[in-house]
Protein backbone atom coordinates (compact mmCIF):
# COMPACT_ATOMS: atom_id res chain seq x y z
CA UNK A 1 0.00 0.00 0.00
CA UNK A 2 1.44 3.26 -1.07
CA UNK A 3 0.26 6.29 1.52
CA UNK A 4 0.93 9.11 -0.54
CA UNK A 5 1.42 8.27 -4.54
CA UNK A 6 4.42 9.93 -6.48
CA UNK A 7 2.52 9.97 -10.24
CA UNK A 8 4.37 11.38 -13.24
CA UNK A 9 2.37 12.22 -15.75
CA UNK A 10 2.96 13.55 -19.27
CA UNK A 11 0.83 14.83 -21.89
CA UNK A 12 -1.23 18.13 -22.92
CA UNK A 13 -2.81 20.99 -21.10
CA UNK A 14 -5.16 23.57 -22.46
CA UNK A 15 -6.91 26.69 -22.43
CA UNK A 16 -10.03 26.93 -23.66
CA UNK A 17 -12.91 29.01 -24.35
CA UNK A 18 -16.29 26.77 -23.40
CA UNK A 19 -19.37 27.89 -25.28
CA UNK A 20 -22.72 26.59 -23.58
CA UNK A 21 -25.40 26.11 -26.05
CA UNK A 22 -28.80 24.54 -26.33
CA UNK A 23 -27.80 21.59 -28.99
CA UNK A 24 -24.79 21.22 -31.52
CA UNK A 25 -25.10 23.43 -34.18
CA UNK A 26 -26.49 21.97 -37.38
CA UNK A 27 -24.34 21.29 -40.56
CA UNK A 28 -25.92 24.64 -42.76
CA UNK A 29 -25.51 27.96 -42.44
CA UNK A 30 -27.40 30.00 -39.49
CA UNK A 31 -27.03 31.76 -36.48
CA UNK A 32 -27.92 30.06 -32.77
CA UNK A 33 -26.91 32.50 -29.35
CA UNK A 34 -25.18 30.30 -26.34
CA UNK A 35 -26.43 30.15 -23.19
CA UNK A 36 -23.06 31.60 -21.36
CA UNK A 37 -19.04 30.96 -22.19
CA UNK A 38 -15.62 31.24 -20.15
CA UNK A 39 -12.12 30.47 -20.52
CA UNK A 40 -10.85 28.11 -18.39
CA UNK A 41 -7.90 25.41 -18.09
CA UNK A 42 -8.57 22.39 -20.63
CA UNK A 43 -6.36 19.34 -21.71
CA UNK A 44 -6.66 16.00 -20.50
CA UNK A 45 -2.99 15.50 -18.31
CA UNK A 46 -4.17 18.95 -16.83
CA UNK A 47 -7.60 17.27 -15.64
CA UNK A 48 -5.75 13.92 -14.54
CA UNK A 49 -2.94 16.20 -12.46
CA UNK A 50 -6.04 18.65 -11.06
CA UNK A 51 -7.60 15.12 -10.11
CA UNK A 52 -4.68 13.81 -8.54
CA UNK A 53 -3.69 16.01 -6.51
CA UNK A 54 -7.27 16.68 -5.19
CA UNK A 55 -7.12 13.04 -4.42
CA UNK A 56 -3.59 13.69 -2.32
CA UNK A 57 -1.20 12.31 -4.81
CA UNK A 58 1.91 14.17 -5.61
CA UNK A 59 1.93 14.84 -8.96
CA UNK A 60 4.32 16.08 -11.61
CA UNK A 61 3.24 17.34 -14.85
CA UNK A 62 5.56 17.59 -17.88
CA UNK A 63 3.69 19.19 -20.90
CA UNK A 64 4.59 22.08 -23.38
CA UNK A 65 3.48 25.41 -22.37
CA UNK A 66 3.38 28.53 -24.82
CA UNK A 67 5.14 31.72 -24.43
CA UNK A 68 1.88 33.52 -24.49
CA UNK A 69 -0.49 34.89 -22.01
CA UNK A 70 -2.75 31.74 -21.89
CA UNK A 71 0.81 29.88 -20.70
CA UNK A 72 1.02 32.02 -18.03
CA UNK A 73 -2.53 31.35 -16.76
CA UNK A 74 -2.09 28.06 -17.33
CA UNK A 75 0.87 27.49 -15.19
CA UNK A 76 -0.77 29.52 -12.16
CA UNK A 77 -3.67 27.26 -12.04
CA UNK A 78 -1.72 24.24 -12.27
CA UNK A 79 1.11 25.58 -9.45
CA UNK A 80 -1.94 26.87 -7.34
CA UNK A 81 -2.78 23.22 -7.07
CA UNK A 82 0.64 22.09 -5.49
CA UNK A 83 1.54 20.19 -9.03
CA UNK A 84 5.03 19.87 -10.11
CA UNK A 85 5.11 21.45 -13.40
CA UNK A 86 8.13 20.76 -16.05
CA UNK A 87 7.25 22.93 -18.87
CA UNK A 88 8.92 22.51 -22.16
CA UNK A 89 8.28 26.12 -24.40
CA UNK A 90 6.49 26.82 -27.63
CA UNK A 91 5.82 29.87 -29.25
CA UNK A 92 2.05 29.63 -28.49
CA UNK A 93 -0.22 27.55 -26.09
CA UNK A 94 -2.59 24.72 -27.08
CA UNK A 95 -6.17 26.45 -27.31
CA UNK A 96 -9.66 24.83 -27.94
CA UNK A 97 -13.19 26.31 -28.75
CA UNK A 98 -15.45 23.68 -27.30
CA UNK A 99 -19.31 23.63 -28.08
CA UNK A 100 -21.24 22.26 -25.32
CA UNK A 101 -24.78 21.14 -24.69
CA UNK A 102 -26.77 21.03 -21.03
CA UNK A 103 -26.46 16.63 -22.22
CA UNK A 104 -23.07 16.44 -22.30
CA UNK A 105 -22.71 16.79 -26.14
CA UNK A 106 -19.16 18.35 -27.33
CA UNK A 107 -17.27 19.53 -30.40
CA UNK A 108 -13.90 20.61 -29.61
CA UNK A 109 -12.46 22.41 -32.08
CA UNK A 110 -8.67 22.85 -32.12
CA UNK A 111 -7.44 26.67 -32.56
CA UNK A 112 -3.94 25.86 -31.93
CA UNK A 113 -1.70 22.97 -31.29
CA UNK A 114 1.74 23.62 -29.87
CA UNK A 115 4.79 21.50 -31.54
CA UNK A 116 8.15 20.42 -29.34
CA UNK A 117 11.23 21.13 -31.16
CA UNK A 118 13.90 20.70 -28.49
CA UNK A 119 13.00 19.51 -24.99
CA UNK A 120 15.11 20.90 -22.67
CA UNK A 121 14.26 19.49 -19.24
CA UNK A 122 14.61 15.59 -20.18
CA UNK A 123 16.99 14.97 -17.44
CA UNK A 124 14.51 16.43 -14.28
CA UNK A 125 11.38 14.78 -16.23
CA UNK A 126 13.17 11.43 -16.31
CA UNK A 127 14.37 11.73 -12.60
CA UNK A 128 10.86 12.19 -11.52
CA UNK A 129 9.44 9.49 -13.77
CA UNK A 130 11.71 7.19 -12.20
CA UNK A 131 10.95 8.52 -8.98
CA UNK A 132 7.16 7.72 -9.99
CA UNK A 133 4.75 4.95 -8.79
CA UNK A 134 3.06 5.35 -11.92
CA UNK A 135 3.44 7.19 -15.17
CA UNK A 136 0.59 8.51 -16.31
CA UNK A 137 1.22 8.88 -20.34
CA UNK A 138 -1.63 10.66 -22.38
CA UNK A 139 -2.32 10.63 -25.87
CA UNK A 140 0.43 13.48 -27.16
CA UNK A 141 3.58 13.18 -29.66
CA UNK A 142 5.70 14.88 -27.07
CA UNK A 143 4.98 12.58 -24.98
CA UNK A 144 5.24 9.20 -26.89
CA UNK A 145 9.14 8.77 -25.84
CA UNK A 146 7.58 8.59 -22.02
CA UNK A 147 6.64 5.17 -22.84
CA UNK A 148 9.73 3.96 -23.49
CA UNK A 149 11.54 5.81 -20.92
CA UNK A 150 8.85 4.67 -17.98
CA UNK A 151 9.28 0.59 -19.35
CA UNK A 152 13.16 1.01 -19.13
CA UNK A 153 12.85 2.36 -15.58
CA UNK A 154 10.25 -0.41 -14.32
CA UNK A 155 7.94 2.08 -13.64
CA UNK A 156 4.19 0.91 -14.58
CA UNK A 157 2.39 2.81 -17.35
CA UNK A 158 -1.20 3.86 -17.26
CA UNK A 159 -2.56 5.49 -20.57
CA UNK A 160 -5.94 6.89 -21.54
CA UNK A 161 -6.70 6.24 -25.04
CA UNK A 162 -10.18 7.81 -24.96
CA UNK A 163 -12.32 7.09 -27.97
CA UNK A 164 -10.01 4.49 -29.22
CA UNK A 165 -11.41 2.49 -32.48
CA UNK A 166 -9.29 -0.37 -32.68
CA UNK A 167 -7.79 0.71 -35.93
CA UNK A 168 -6.44 4.71 -35.19
CA UNK A 169 -2.27 4.32 -35.92
CA UNK A 170 -1.96 7.68 -33.27
CA UNK A 171 -3.33 5.56 -30.75
CA UNK A 172 -1.19 2.07 -31.09
CA UNK A 173 1.49 2.81 -29.24
CA UNK A 174 0.08 3.69 -26.46
CA UNK A 175 -2.64 0.94 -26.67
CA UNK A 176 0.71 -1.08 -26.74
CA UNK A 177 2.56 0.58 -23.98
CA UNK A 178 0.11 0.66 -21.29
CA UNK A 179 0.03 -1.74 -18.85
CA UNK A 180 -3.18 -0.30 -17.77
CA UNK A 181 -5.26 0.69 -20.08
CA UNK A 182 -7.96 3.07 -20.22
CA UNK A 183 -11.13 4.55 -22.47
CA UNK A 184 -14.32 5.03 -23.45
CA UNK A 185 -17.13 3.69 -25.25
CA UNK A 186 -17.50 6.62 -27.99
CA UNK A 187 -15.18 4.38 -30.62
CA UNK A 188 -16.68 0.94 -30.16
CA UNK A 189 -19.80 -1.10 -30.09
CA UNK A 190 -20.74 -2.41 -27.08
CA UNK A 191 -19.74 -6.17 -27.92
CA UNK A 192 -16.37 -4.80 -29.81
CA UNK A 193 -15.79 -2.46 -26.66
CA UNK A 194 -15.73 -6.10 -24.28
CA UNK A 195 -13.57 -8.02 -27.04
CA UNK A 196 -10.88 -5.25 -26.78
CA UNK A 197 -11.13 -4.89 -23.02
CA UNK A 198 -10.83 -9.00 -22.45
CA UNK A 199 -8.23 -8.95 -25.45
CA UNK A 200 -5.72 -6.51 -23.31
CA UNK A 201 -6.33 -7.89 -19.59
CA UNK A 202 -6.23 -4.89 -17.78
CA UNK A 203 -8.49 -2.41 -18.87
CA UNK A 204 -10.78 -0.03 -18.08
CA UNK A 205 -13.99 1.87 -20.06
CA UNK A 206 -16.17 4.55 -18.78
CA UNK A 207 -19.72 4.44 -20.33
CA UNK A 208 -21.14 7.62 -19.35
CA UNK A 209 -24.34 7.25 -17.46
CA UNK A 210 -24.44 3.46 -17.72
CA UNK A 211 -21.35 3.46 -15.46
CA UNK A 212 -17.98 1.71 -16.54
CA UNK A 213 -16.78 -2.04 -16.94
CA UNK A 214 -13.17 -3.60 -16.27
CA UNK A 215 -11.57 -6.77 -17.21
CA UNK A 216 -8.61 -7.26 -15.24
CA UNK A 217 -6.79 -10.54 -14.77
CA UNK A 218 -9.35 -12.29 -17.21
CA UNK A 219 -12.48 -11.48 -14.42
CA UNK A 220 -15.03 -8.78 -15.63
CA UNK A 221 -16.30 -6.02 -13.57
CA UNK A 222 -18.49 -3.55 -13.62
CA UNK A 223 -19.48 -0.28 -11.83
CA UNK A 224 -23.10 1.63 -11.69
CA UNK A 225 -22.61 5.54 -12.57
CA UNK A 226 -23.09 7.60 -9.28
CA UNK A 227 -26.27 10.14 -9.06
CA UNK A 228 -25.32 13.44 -9.81
CA UNK A 229 -28.56 15.95 -8.71
CA UNK A 230 -27.35 18.69 -11.16
CA UNK A 231 -24.58 18.46 -13.57
CA UNK A 232 -22.61 21.14 -13.63
CA UNK A 233 -19.67 20.54 -16.26
CA UNK A 234 -18.75 17.30 -17.96
CA UNK A 235 -15.03 18.63 -18.58
CA UNK A 236 -13.08 16.39 -16.81
CA UNK A 237 -14.90 13.50 -15.72
CA UNK A 238 -13.36 10.70 -17.63
CA UNK A 239 -10.17 11.86 -15.72
CA UNK A 240 -11.09 12.10 -12.33
CA UNK A 241 -12.81 8.74 -12.88
CA UNK A 242 -9.00 7.52 -14.36
CA UNK A 243 -7.55 9.44 -11.02
CA UNK A 244 -10.11 7.60 -8.78
CA UNK A 245 -9.68 4.19 -10.26
CA UNK A 246 -5.62 4.95 -9.82
CA UNK A 247 -4.99 6.18 -6.80
CA UNK A 248 -7.42 3.75 -5.07
CA UNK A 249 -5.17 1.06 -6.75
CA UNK A 250 -2.07 2.32 -5.68
CA UNK A 251 -3.59 2.36 -1.65
CA UNK A 252 -4.37 -1.07 -2.19
CA UNK A 253 -7.94 -1.32 -3.16
CA UNK A 254 -9.26 -4.18 -5.60
CA UNK A 255 -10.88 -4.03 -8.55
CA UNK A 256 -14.35 -3.39 -7.62
CA UNK A 257 -13.21 -0.76 -5.24
CA UNK A 258 -11.12 0.98 -7.26
CA UNK A 259 -14.03 1.34 -9.33
CA UNK A 260 -16.24 2.76 -6.98
CA UNK A 261 -13.64 5.10 -6.00
CA UNK A 262 -13.70 6.08 -9.61
CA UNK A 263 -17.34 6.40 -10.21
CA UNK A 264 -17.86 8.79 -6.72
CA UNK A 265 -14.74 10.88 -7.78
CA UNK A 266 -16.25 11.36 -11.56
CA UNK A 267 -19.48 12.33 -9.88
CA UNK A 268 -17.80 15.22 -7.62
CA UNK A 269 -16.28 16.43 -10.76
CA UNK A 270 -19.75 16.42 -12.67
CA UNK A 271 -20.85 18.78 -10.01
CA UNK A 272 -18.13 21.24 -10.19
CA UNK A 273 -17.74 23.91 -12.80
CA UNK A 274 -13.83 23.12 -13.47
CA UNK A 275 -11.98 20.02 -14.20
CA UNK A 276 -11.46 18.85 -10.80
CA UNK A 277 -13.46 20.04 -7.72
CA UNK A 278 -12.89 22.29 -5.22
CA UNK A 279 -10.93 21.22 -2.42
CA UNK A 280 -12.60 22.12 1.00
CA UNK A 281 -11.78 25.53 2.24
CA UNK A 282 -10.51 26.69 -1.66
Amino acid sequence: MIVMPKVFVAGPVSWNRLVKLDRLPEPRPHTVFARGHRAVLGGTSAGKALNLAYLGAEVTLRTVIGDDEEGRLITEVLTAAGIELIAETAPASEQHLNLMTPEGGRLSIYLELPSLTAPEHDSRALAALAAADAAVIDLADPARPFLAAARERGVPVWCDVHDYDGKSEFHQDFVDGADFLFMNDDGMSEAELLAFLRKHGQAVATQGAKGATAVVDGETYHVDAVPVPEIVDTNGAGDAFFSGYLVAHLAGADTPTALRAGAEHAARCLASPDLAPAKPGD
